[in-house]
């Protein structure tokens, strides 16, 4: 690979939820696309004027795939700049926290420590990851995704369908939050709608992920 791409991650503390409503779930996505920028300010009291300026200034990072949970988070990315990872983190997870304090009348950390930065450097790895970010949402259907047990394929394909806090939406051609990632290194891979699904259903009805480092919650 010519670039380098991490898997970010963070949860909240104690393992609380990070987001309440879709209220929440809106403004989370909508700061991964407004802090996503070189713009010095950390203007969290006015996100809309992060997008104004968004467009005048360089990315920190390529965001190429994400998964909002509720109470974590996962983000494949790759830097533009030198410490874009580092800035654009500090930016989101400020960002995010001092809205979410003030909105639901709360005080303290929001999240569990520093965010988990995990460098993609083996193949098997980097072949499973965006898949791994995407299927995160059947948690809360099909557990058993994870060991490889899903009985109903379609099932679990539509159950990702209706979940709209992430990017797969994006990556099957429906157009859900598509100014939030770079998709052309992914799609280049996945090729088409087609192999990309048919590659979902058998990690999730014959492929057993337990125990791998992609694992990493």
């Amino acid at each position: 690979m010519g670039m380098e791409l991490y898997h970010l991650l963070n949860r909240g503390v104690d393992k609380r939820k990070i987001v309440l409503d879709d209220h929440d779930r809106v403004r989370f996505v909508h700061d991964l696309f407004a802090f996503n920028s070189t713009a010095s300010s950390l203007n969290f009291e006015q996100p809309e004027r992060q997008l104004e300026q968004h467009r005048a200034h360089e990315r920190l990072v390529d965001i190429h795939a994400f998964c909002l949970m509720g109470n974590h988070y996962h983000l494949l990315v790759s830097e533009v700049i030198e410490r874009g990872i580092s800035l654009f983190m500090q930016k989101l997870n400020m960002g995010y926290s001092k809205y979410f304090n003030e909105r639901h009348g709360r005080t303290g950390a929001l999240w569990q420590g520093r965010f988990k930065k995990i460098r993609i450097s083996r193949d098997a790895h980097f072949l499973y990851i965006p898949y791994y970010i995407h299927l995160n949402p059947l948690d809360l259907a099909m557990p058993e995704w994870r060991d490889g047990k899903v009985k109903n394929a379609s099932r679990a394909l539509n159950f990702l369908r209706a979940y709209r806090w992430s990017s797969h939406l994006d990556y099957i051609g429906e157009k859900n939050f598509p100014s939030i990632t770079r998709r052309d290194f992914l799609s280049d891979i996945f090729q088409t709608r087609k192999m990309y699904e048919k590659e979902i259903a058998n990690i999730i009805c014959t492929s057993s992920l337990a125990g791998s480092s992609v694992l990493i919650e």
